[in-house]
């Protein structure tokens, strides 16, 4: 049997190898710039983060437009789900997750 690319799949990933990761499979799939991890947990099925992400540009730049994302993965480290749960200018304070526009 050949050890296939990823030859520590046994291994448990430490939370910044899935923090970039993730952080990595989002832009990707998105084509944005992920720009923090805002939360990271493990969940029964693997983990679960919120990645920021720079949607649009703006001038100043406090009127850039950032997404939260809930992102999930499985044990390995592999994207199985994304989500936009928030939309919000960068200059704003955070108002809580509760409301939305």
């Amino acid at each position: 049997m050949t050890h296939s690319s990823n030859t520590s799949s046994n291994k448990p990933k430490s939370s910044m190898e899935i923090m970039r990761t993730a952080r990595e499979q989002l832009a990707e799939l998105t084509g944005m710039t992920a720009e923090t991890v805002s939360s990271l947990e493990r969940t029964e099925t693997g983990w679960a983060l919120d990645i920021e992400v720079l949607e649009l540009t703006r001038v100043p730049d406090t009127m850039s437009l950032l997404a939260s994302y809930r992102v999930e993965l499985d044990e390995q480290g592999e994207l199985t789900g994304y989500r936009r749960v928030r939309r919000y200018e960068r200059g704003r304070a955070d108002g809580g997750r509760s409301g939305g526009r």
